[in-house]
């Protein structure tokens, strides 16, 4: 049968069933990384807490090189009986005749969450909770790791049996052996090679292959492997994460797949099975440093508001979130809440409010920080600014991993013309996410930035280049447009020459220097104004308009002129009589 795992996305922190129902006596106990919420009684959340830090030290035992804690918290919610399970169920569970739930792992962007019923009786009750926790310790080798060795971690740890002094791992899936026995395994080259794209993942009848299929060689392998006190498991592990092809590290850490093939089909038609046991009595927890306290009526109220509105029981959610902001208008919780349904709804502007109130009341859930950043972008002014750019700084303190964040933060810091702070804050998410999908992107864009810082670079210096080049230009033509000669009225004494006019040169605006000569003299003059000498013409007529410029190069004339203080030329014209 096709594996239909539940994992909701649904947060919680305690759970009644209305608003203005009497409240039952709930407690919250915490350790380091785990929350326990139980309408049992302390001792029992005590006891499921320490059940789940020996899940916790089993992971880090049989998978050291994986860091597989969330960022994120994880809060288990333990109803005692069936009536506060059905509390927080999702409503398609409640109807008669549905699948009775023992457990559920819930996810959602910025929490896990997992819901106990401590009276299910069946044998693993809890199976899908520890499939969907196993999934969220290898969240971070979800890009590189083969789905078969995902689902068939999950499948291999599901069946965990936590006890006092040890825990029991690995113990058989009859379901999953009958299922085989019954059906065509799917050849081990194209189980490697499954990925959440194949008919093999999806489909129902070969979906069950698939799991069940991955569970038998996952159990196979990592059994022989504690049996014979080898590692092929944890090479295979390695060459995969240095992006070697599935198919390929097979080959090289397990060896033939024909005769693999062959030794699973004989393994899956065996008897009897092996399981793991590992003494948890020397694990690492403190039962002394777990803490508890009693949870307030308001304080279960705004959790479960919480926890119908990511199941989608709306209007509960809103009546108890109105029930809560009416005893506790400053209960950060329910504003958080508010903020979620308005967004899930559309309604942008709504949503950026409740999470502005969230913010300003001292949220310390990161996605409250990043909708009302996000959702601010846009808005005119500095101070909105420095609101935008300090919330995604704090969403990426309360949660490192975030990486939306980091992008968003760069991206703000470009804007305004801060490339180096951008670079460095996709730096840091480098440093984080490693050689995941988001480091590649954000090496990408590390590489963008720092090519449009080059050309922004280049432009600038050929800008300031082209500045220079135009300033030396304007330079030299407000040189050449000064006048070479001083401009002074013609009081110096007067003198005149007859001769032929040589060497005119104008210059701008209306600067005009040539030279009279005749058999005895030859003198040089200037006018910075030609437009007021005064020209006349002596026995002959004149063919047009005379330009001085260009119409006295060469012809007899009478120059007047008067002496200057420019002791370079012999005088400042007055008149030009041209002559025959």
């Amino acid at each position: 049968m096709l594996k239909q795992l539940i994992c909701l996305s649904v947060l919680f922190a305690a759970v009644f069933s209305s608003a203005n129902a009497t409240a039952p006596p709930w407690v919250e106990v915490r350790s380091q990384h785990f929350t326990v919420v139980t309408d049992s009684n302390e001792k029992q959340a005590r006891h499921i807490l320490d059940q789940f830090e020996r899940m916790r030290w089993l992971f880090h035992t049989l998978f050291p090189k994986f860091n597989g804690d969330p960022t994120t918290p994880v809060v288990i919610f333990a109803a005692k009986n069936g009536k506060s399970f059905q509390s927080l169920e999702p409503a398609a569970y409640l109807a008669a005749g549905q699948l009775k739930l023992g457990g559920l792992f819930m996810r959602a962007p910025d929490k896990n969450y997992v819901l106990l019923r401590l009276d299910a009786e069946e044998e693993h009750p809890f199976a899908t909770v520890y499939h969907e926790y196993t999934h969220m310790q290898f969240g971070g080798a979800a890009d590189w790791i083969p789905l078969w060795l995902n689902e068939g971690f999950a499948e291999f740890i599901q069946n965990t049996d936590i006890r006092d002094k040890d825990v029991l791992i690995g113990e058989a899936s009859r379901d999953d052996i009958l299922y085989l026995r019954e059906n065509k395994l799917i050849p081990l080259s194209v189980l490697l090679k499954v990925d959440t794209k194949s008919p093999y993942y999806h489909e129902e009848q070969k979906g069950s292959v698939f799991y069940a299929e991955s569970w038998a060689l996952t159990h196979y392998l990592f059994i022989a492997d504690r049996q014979n006190r080898t590692n092929k498991v944890g090479d295979y592990l390695a060459l995969v994460s240095h992006n070697e092809d599935p198919v390929t590290a097979a080959e090289k850490s397990f060896g033939d797949l024909k005769k693999l093939q062959s030794a699973l089909e004989d393994y899956i038609n065996r008897s009897v099975y092996m399981h793991m046991v590992l003494s948890s009595a020397a694990a690492p927890i403190d039962e002394s440093s777990y803490t508890a306290r009693a949870l307030t009526e308001t304080e279960y109220n705004a959790a479960r508001a919480d926890v119908l509105a990511y199941i989608q029981r709306l209007k509960e959610s809103r009546e108890l979130l109105d029930a809560v902001l009416k005893a506790d208008p400053n209960n950060i919780q329910a504003h958080e809440t508010m903020g979620f349904l308005e967004y899930r709804e559309g309604h942008r502007e709504e949503a950026r409010k409740w999470y502005e109130e969230a913010v300003k009341l001292g949220s310390q859930n990161y996605l409250a920080h990043f909708y009302f950043a996000d959702l601010s972008l846009g808005r005119p002014g500095e101070e909105k600014d420095k609101e935008i750019e300090e919330s995604l700084r704090a969403a990426i303190r309360l949660n490192p991993g975030f990486s939306p964040a980091y992008e968003q933060l760069a991206s703000v810091l470009m804007s305004s013309g801060r490339n180096q702070d951008a670079i460095t804050v996709l730096q840091d998410l480098v440093k984080v996410v490693g050689n995941r999908s988001e480091g590649v992107a954000a090496k990408r864009r590390i590489a963008q930035i720092e090519q449009m810082q080059e050309a922004i670079a280049r432009a600038d210096a050929e800008a300031k280049a082209r500045a220079e080049a135009d300033a030396r230009a304007e330079r030299a033509a407000e040189e050449e447009a000064r006048p070479k000669h001083p401009t002074e009225p013609p009081d110096g004494p007067k003198h005149e020459l007859i001769g032929v006019i040589h060497g005119v040169k104008c210059s701008y605006p209306a600067v005009i220097e040539f030279q009279v000569e005749n058999a005895k003299k030859k003198i040089s003059v200037y006018s910075n104004d030609y437009f007021k000498l005064d020209f006349t013409v002596l026995g002959f007529t004149l063919e047009g308009d005379l330009s001085p410029c260009s119409g006295i190069e060469g012809r007899n004339a009478r120059v007047q002129y008067a002496e200057t203080s420019d002791k370079t030329v012999d005088g400042q014209a007055i008149a030009v009589e041209l002559r025959k």
